[in-house]
């Protein structure tokens, strides 16, 4: 005679619906919230490129592209204006050359020795206050180019100007430098451990480990975070506007007084630039070239990281 069940051992045994039905809930609100956030971040970006794209549509309605892209001088304030972009576009680039030169090498250098030579608690200590410099605000180290690494350069360079490039890249450079080792270091450090071990059981160094094993496998994303401290620094504007002047100059001496795309946008948002003239079109023409180029290095940057990322896979 089979065994007969009692009720309540019988409920007990049901699965609670209220609390599934109660879970269930929770989770698809959770999804809702988290596509919420999602849709916001897209129509954001969406909506900056629609006002970008629309006022320069109505600025190069007047101005020729061609004009603009190729042309030498830049003085749209003024009453015979001019609209060559070449002088902001050449400055910006020397700015975030020089910051480059210095970044790329430190960074590397420090993420290696963060990676393959420090001691956990030597570590712990050392990335912290490298990422201090992330922290600082970009109107400090304006300044500091200004008072402190300029008159540096003008005794080693008497020709050097109050106002100049290279001491606009170098407090650059010295700002990205968290950027170039924090995003390194987590590359190398993504590297099997299986990869050294193999090394050094073939007789292999640490320095030879470090630079012909570690790196390499890590490529990608140590390449990734050099094409996005460029980005950073083609996109810097307080540090650059202080330490750089505001001279649209068509040069490669760093030594001169430049102006970047970044830098003339504060000057011209400053000043009273009424809505639909050319000096306000102006500012979103160069924010569109200027938006254009790091959506390039940023789209550039995530290729490499997939390419490199299947070779290695």
């Amino acid at each position: 005679m089979a065994e007969q069940i009692e009720p309540a051992a019988a409920t007990a045994a049901l699965p609670d619906l209220t609390t599934h039905r109660s879970h269930a809930w929770k989770e698809r609100a959770i999804a809702g919230l988290l596509w919420l956030c999602a849709t916001v971040s897209a129509l954001v970006t969406a909506g900056i490129v629609v006002t970008l794209v629309g006022e320069s549509i109505a600025f190069f309605r007047l101005v020729s592209p061609v004009a603009f892209f190729t042309g030498t001088e830049w003085s749209p304030l003024f009453r015979d204006p001019l609209f060559g972009v070449l002088p902001l576009l050449s400055g910006s680039l020397l700015v975030a050359g020089g910051a480059a030169l210095i970044a790329i090498p430190v960074g590397l250098l420090s993420a290696i020795y963060l990676s393959e030579y420090a001691s956990p608690r030597l570590r712990s200590v050392l990335k912290p206050l490298l990422e201090v410099l992330a922290g600082i605000p970009t109107v400090v180290y304006g300044y500091f180019a200004l008072t402190f690494v300029t008159p540096l350069l003008q005794t080693v360079f008497p020709s050097a100007e109050v106002f100049n490039a290279a001491s606009a890249a170098l407090v650059v450079g010295v700002m990205i430098i968290p950027t170039v080792s924090s995003l390194s270091d987590d590359a190398l450090r993504a590297v099997p451990l299986s990869l050294r071990a193999a090394a050094y059981g073939l007789g292999a160094t640490k320095l030879e480990v470090s630079t012909r094993v570690v790196v390499p496998a890590a490529l990608s994303g140590v390449i990734a975070s050099f094409m996005l401290a460029v980005s950073r620094a083609i996109g810097e504007t307080m540090a650059v506007a202080i330490a750089a002047g505001n001279m649209p100059n068509l040069t490669l001496n760093g030594l001169e007084s430049i102006q970047t795309m970044t830098a003339y946008i504060v000057q011209a948002s400053l000043g009273d630039t009424p809505r639909g003239t050319m000096p306000y079109r102006t500012l979103f023409a160069v924010g569109t070239t200027l938006f254009a180029i790091t959506l390039v290095m940023n789209i550039a940057s995530q290729w490499v990281l997939a390419r490199f990322r299947e070779e290695y896979r």
